[in-house]
């Protein structure tokens, strides 16, 4: 089964696919694990990619399209897999689809977990981390019974920058520009889905499960 998971930041795409995976047994791939393995590996392109992170710029889409499609080439994906945070963008996923065909497979379903933007930004500008040991808090979901301080270590409790408010609205809006025309195309090929992301975890699990069984 391969699968691609969408959905906007803090909406619990990676606890979902962390589940998907074991429930499945088929590989997660995602962009960041693609790049790191591709420049562990030190192929040409690993190297390539690199470069461009060395120098804090993009990795440009040929790039990626080409460590994507060394990482769908293996043996574990021949019996599926889970892509995650990729594509991005109509021209990631049309490269992504010849991509797929080059290889004789195919995307069977494409599941974008749903959150309103508003829920999106409370769940975001609410989480804090222990600048100790990484731990995370929510200020209202998964409060430290220390209120800025870690329960395990007692370190710091602190805000990411890229959780605050002002930073957490443009991601979203980067977001939904970037990956509406996605929704689009993937439902013009008949394996696009929705599912609520407001639901309790398990629920939106089952939810998805059921839909890649087609119960």
């Amino acid at each position: 089964m391969q699968i691609l998971l969408m959905g906007p930041p803090g909406a619990g795409k990676g606890t979902q696919a962390a589940q998907l995976v074991k429930e499945l047994g088929i590989p997660h791939i995602s962009t960041g694990d693609m790049f790191r393995a591709a420049v562990k590996e030190g192929t040409e392109l690993g190297k390539k990619a690199k470069a461009c992170m060395d120098a804090g710029q993009l990795v440009p889409d040929e790039i990626t399209i080409g460590i994507v499609r060394e990482r769908l080439a293996k043996a574990d994906c021949k019996q599926g897999f889970l892509l995650d945070g990729f594509p991005r963008t109509l021209e990631q996923a049309e490269a992504l689809g010849r991509t797929l065909e080059e290889l004789e497979s195919r995307l069977d379903h494409v599941i974008n977990i749903t959150v309103p933007a508003e829920d999106l930004v409370a769940r975001i500008t609410g989480r804090r981390i222990c600048r100790a040991c990484g731990a995370t808090y929510h200020v209202s979901f998964n409060p430290s019974s220390k209120k800025d301080r870690c329960d395990a270590c007692d370190g710091e409790l602190y805000q990411r920058n890229d959780d605050q408010e002002a930073t957490v609205k443009s991601r979203l809006d980067v977001y939904e520009a970037q990956t509406r025309p996605l929704v689009n195309y993937y439902q013009d090929r008949g394996v696009y889905a929705e599912i609520d992301g407001r639901q309790d975890i398990d629920k939106v699990l089952a939810d998805i499960l059921k839909t890649l069984r087609g119960a």
